[in-house]
């Protein structure tokens, strides 16, 4: 079973960028899609971007233009580009594949101060 090790977090200014990483213990080439999730205090986690094997993206609208997701199977990590970030981003920040049947990692923390 792969484990999944997320970093990358921290408290950062309204407007401004985060790179978090996710670190596969085993290979992620054969899982054909990998996303990032958030959850933020009383809500449900949910699934803001996702992308193929192939390198194909999809974004919740809520960060579209914002975010960029990218992996490198060579690494066995997966990242996501935080931009022009907002007071609302604020939460913790899982990968798993998409749909998600992997373990949840730790998550790391993404704060967001206006």
């Amino acid at each position: 079973q792969v484990q999944l090790v997320e970093s990358g977090g921290g408290l950062v200014q309204a407007g401004g960028s985060l790179r978090l990483s996710c670190a596969a213990s085993g290979s992620i080439f054969s899982i054909n899609a990998m996303g990032w999730y958030r959850q933020a205090p009383g809500k449900q986690r949910q699934l803001v971007a996702g992308i193929t094997r192939g390198g194909s993206t999809d974004y919740a609208d809520s960060v579209k233009g914002r975010f960029t997701i990218s992996r490198d199977n060579a690494k066995n990590t997966v990242y996501l580009q935080m931009n022009s970030l907002k007071p609302e981003d604020t939460a913790v920040y899982y990968c798993n594949s998409m749909p998600y049947y992997l373990d949840w990692g730790q998550g790391t923390q993404v704060t967001v101060s206006s």
